[in-house]
């Protein structure tokens, strides 16, 4: 899918690091992009203390948050659509984000023709 690729590419651009897989899934007005391995071997040592989780958490989506515009720019490329709502969280534990992309209308019901 498309939004993979160009989520896969702006990790490696934007956030210096990608992930080893990213899948898309298309649901309503939503997009809910999973993506593995995103945490290094030292957030992953770092991870086992409480305080370490929650500093890994709060960079990293801050990290995502920052970048925005450009999620909203690949949202519009991709779709046609604006991007009203980001969601993001990461596990620990797994090394595994999820980010959900909350669109203006259905994906499916674009005039991007």
């Amino acid at each position: 899918m498309a939004l993979s690729v160009k989520i896969t590419q702006w990790e490696k651009e934007y956030l210096g690091r990608g992930s080893l897989s990213c899948k898309c899934e298309l649901i309503r007005d939503m997009a809910l992009i999973t993506l593995a391995g995103v945490l290094t071997p030292a957030e992953y040592q770092m991870a086992e203390s409480i305080s370490g989780r929650d500093q890994i958490k709060k960079f990293r989506n801050d990290l995502v948050e920052s970048g925005r515009k450009q999620l909203e720019e690949m949202v519009h490329e991709v779709f046609g659509l604006k991007l009203i709502s980001l969601h993001t969280d990461i596990s620990t534990k797994t090394g595994e984000r999820l980010i959900v992309l909350k669109f203006n209308k259905q994906w499916d019901q674009t005039d991007n023709d």
